[in-house]
């Protein structure tokens, strides 16, 4: 599986992403902010999402398309 971010770089499990846009969490009201930066991503079985422990948020599912590799 070839999984990708917002620019097109290759990403694996443990890489750093930094995040491209200000995003809310459902469920919750912490929003990640532009630039936050998230550390030791595990990618899931859907090539555009991955998986992530942020701020105060664990088990959080992102999109790659919001993303950047840090």
């Amino acid at each position: 599986m070839n999984v990708k971010d917002a620019h097109g770089s290759t990403l694996a499990d443990g890489d750093s992403v930094t995040v491209i846009k200000d995003l809310k969490v459902k469920g919750t009201s912490v929003t990640l902010k532009r630039g936050t930066l998230i550390k030791n991503i595990r990618l899931t079985d859907v090539e555009t999402e991955i998986e992530c422990n942020a701020e105060k948020v664990k088990g959080l599912v992102l999109k790659t398309e919001f993303l950047k590799k840090a």
